[in-house]
């Protein structure tokens, strides 16, 4: 089998949907399979592209059995609207180029980007074959709850985009039940839609508590509450920064640290020399290999979202955060899709997004009691172990493939009878991927 699969992010990026879209890629090579990546030059979540992908146009690389096709587009630090309608157009018109690459079997979209989808169908179009979607994040959701505050031409644009990309597909994975709501209302039919897993992807821990403060320049007695990923408008981390400036005045032992990058960073380090905060520290990201000593080396790790954000996205460091083991407060919606995920697992701890006061006095509360934050982070790990394996994410994707290259084998069917490749795995009763 010959798939096809479109998404801005890859490795080497390292946060964000990036590793959930390799990882994806490496598994069906590991099946057996032929795999083409459309894929975009690395920027996420810096906004600038490293030094060894800069100037090009286009590069080919084969990476562990997957050729990766980078395309050039447009790259941003900000978040405005004219700024990623150019990174989505751009990316859009040059992965076009995927239309002289041999025919495929199937072909996958990522959402987002956007056009992820709009490739997936256009090319699927092109080739006559089934094309399936992931939805990672809802962006015409994302454009109205995330703050970026767009007119509503936009928000109605986005929706409309998303309503042509989906409506045409064989099947829709979504990350988060809650996007299913959104995509039947833009007309998609209920069992086309299939819930599909992101996974943990975290190594042991290579250095030991101790010895990771010491690296970072962390005191080895304080209560490290932890933020790592994105800064951007939907995190609203400033809600952190003035949580850490009311905790100052405290001196409850409470220490903030913000790893990461994005474009709110310049925003909150520029909070943080305004108020000449002890207990702030800001980190750029950290190497990979390094990433589950850091979250080892924290006693509690931190999710925060603005008010406004609900069913757009379900952020990928969670599933990070349960395997570390330890404790996790998220200051979200109640309604959320975070929320949902949080109490599902019994991992942490949910209060009023964009409340300071409320989230200081959780993260006290937890400081206070080492038994709870031991019970919470317990709680997650078994959660991921049970729920968010790599194995049982992967035989999510593979009954989402299998509907797929199902649905081009009816369709070739009924126009002339004729029998596609199709892909079964014993004990079960519909299509799944197997091996080849």
């Amino acid at each position: 089998m010959n798939a096809l699969l479109f998404g801005l992010n890859y490795t080497p990026e390292q946060t964000g949907i990036a590793p959930y879209t390799t990882g994806l890629a490496e598994h069906l090579v590991r099946c057996g399979h032929e795999v083409t990546v459309i894929t975009g030059f690395p920027s996420y979540p810096q906004g600038r592209v490293p030094a060894r992908y800069q100037g090009r146009l286009q590069q080919r690389e084969r990476i562990r059995g997957v050729d990766v096709r980078r395309r050039w587009h447009h790259v941003t630090s900000g978040r405005s609207a004219i700024g990623r309608a150019l990174c989505e157009g751009t990316f859009a018109i040059s992965g076009l180029s995927a239309m002289g690459i041999p025919r495929p079997d199937a072909v996958l979209g990522v959402v987002p980007s956007l056009s992820g989808g709009l490739l997936a169908r256009s090319v699927a179009w092109r080739f006559r074959v089934p094309y399936g979607l992931i939805f990672q994040d809802l962006m015409g959701r994302a454009a109205a709850q995330s703050g970026v505050s767009p007119a509503w031409q936009v928000v109605s644009g986005l929706r409309a985009a998303e309503r042509w990309t989906a409506r045409g597909a064989a099947a829709i994975g979504v990350i988060a039940e809650g996007f299913r709501p959104y995509l039947e209302a833009l007309g998609v039919a209920p069992e086309r839609i299939r819930r599909v897993r992101n996974w943990t992807h975290l190594a042991e821990p290579t250095l030991d508590r101790a010895a990771a403060r010491e690296r970072l320049g962390l005191p080895q007695d304080a209560i490290v509450c932890l933020h790592t990923g994105n800064m951007g408008l939907k995190q609203g981390l400033e809600n952190v920064v003035e949580c850490a400036r009311l905790s100052a005045a405290s001196d409850r032992g409470l220490l903030f640290v913000l790893m990461g990058d994005g474009n709110q960073r310049p925003y909150l380090e520029a909070l943080a020399r305004r108020y000449s905060l002890p207990n702030l520290r800001l980190l750029p990201v950290q190497p990979a290999e390094f990433y589950p000593s850091m979250l080892a080396a924290a006693d509690i790790l931190l999710v925060n979202q603005r008010s406004s954000v609900v069913d757009m996205s379900l952020p990928s460091k969670l599933t990070s955060y349960f395997a570390a083991g330890r404790p996790v407060v998220a200051a979200v919606a109640a309604a959320s899709e975070t929320a949902r995920e949080l109490e599902a697992s019994g991992g942490g701890l949910v209060v009023a997004p964009d409340e300071p006061r409320v989230l200081l006095k959780a993260l006290e509360s937890l400081a206070d009691n080492g038994v709870r934050r031991s019970e919470l982070g317990e709680s997650g790990r078994s959660w991921a172990a049970r729920t968010l394996s790599r194995e049982a994410a992967m035989e999510t994707y593979d009954g989402l493939l299998a509907a797929v290259l199902a649905a081009g084998s009816t369709a070739e069917r009924a126009v002339n009878g004729s029998t596609s490749t199709s892909l079964t795995l014993p004990n079960q009763k519909e299509p799944t991927l197997g091996r080849r």
